[in-house]
């Protein structure tokens, strides 16, 4: 069993979340201010000790993006010169990961440059969730565990006992998540096959699978603008679907995502709180889920020199 002290620390992106994770662990969150001054510049003050400590940040970085990764890696440089034994990064939501690759000439490859300066400012690991390309993983050059949201979301759709399932991917580099989805409620799977011809904008194509009478159930990692995922569900309900829901692990919720979700032939919206929903985002369409007791859970296992893995199998 580890001996180190468990700290949880928290910037300001999530503070709900970083208390419910708290709970889950019968602790309390650390004692720190992390505040903004009239200039923009980021402060932080570190109010107890943390030396020897093995010590979790909880910092997920979604809008505003940049604030929020600047509160990170301040905090985790205060922790770090306090001598902290060890830092883990805990970011459910990885901001900048759909900047992975260079997709033309002369781009930056930012989800790159954020493991890099992440590790530069003290993480010794990182936990994610739902990396929006799997294989960021391989730009940090310390430890990263790599949490799935299916089970989470597949739990409550079993729970709801709907009839004729058909699991839907909006495109073809989601399927595998489609079907390890489809496989843990006991569906059949379908694929959207679009065109994008530039970022937000996509074109909905065909479908691939059968529809007709069924239960559709869009999957998706991230739900930004909302077009695809609406287009998507439009079209499942042409092909034949009887109802659609949608599910993804980041709510992104760029406007005007709301407003079109409220639109949408959709009946239900299943996302979790790896980013907080402002109440200008609030719809009845819209159910939260938490990750809460997953990382958590994934925390102790850590703190203990355990498997994670073993959480999912």
């Amino acid at each position: 069993m580890a001996t180190k002290e468990l700290k949880i620390f928290s910037g300001n992106s999530n503070r709900d979340l970083a208390g419910e994770i708290a709970d889950y662990l019968g602790i309390s969150i650390g004692d720190a201010k992390v505040k903004t001054f009239q200039d923009g510049e980021i402060s932080t003050s570190i109010n107890e000790s943390v030396r020897g400590a093995d010590v979790f940040v909880v910092q997920p970085t979604c809008s505003p993006t940049n604030d929020n990764i600047m509160e990170l890696l301040i905090l985790m440089d205060a922790l770090r010169r306090a001598s902290a034994s060890r830092i883990t990064a805990v970011v459910p939501y990885y901001g900048y990961a759909r900047q992975e690759r260079k997709a033309k000439a002369r781009e930056p490859i930012t989800a790159k440059l954020i493991a890099n300066i992440i590790t530069t400012a003290g993480a010794t690991r990182l936990v994610a969730m739902d990396l929006h390309a799997p294989a960021i993983q391989g730009f940090f050059d310390i430890p990263v565990d790599h949490l799935p949201g299916v089970p989470i979301l597949a739990e409550y759709f079993l729970e709801k006992k709907l009839k004729d399932i058909c699991v839907v991917s909006p495109d073809i580099g989601g399927v595998a998540r489609a079907r390890n989805f489809a496989e843990r409620i006991g569906a059949s799977l379908a694929i959207v096959d679009k065109r994008r011809p530039e970022p937000n904008v996509s074109e909905i194509m065909h479908v691939i699978g059968e529809l007709n009478g069924k239960t559709a159930v869009l999957i998706d990692d991230i739900i930004d603008t909302a077009g695809t995922i609406t287009q998507a569900a439009s079209v499942l309900i042409e092909k034949g679907a009887t109802e659609v829901y949608a599910c993804c692990t980041h709510p992104v919720l760029s406007s005007p995502a709301v407003e079109r979700l409220n639109n949408s032939v959709i009946k239900e919206v299943v996302v979790t709180n790896t980013i907080p929903l402002p109440k200008e985002k609030d719809s009845s369409k819209i159910k939260v889920l938490s990750v809460a007791p997953l990382l958590g859970e994934a925390i102790v296992r850590i703190h203990e020199d355990l498997s994670v893995s073993k959480l999912f199998s």
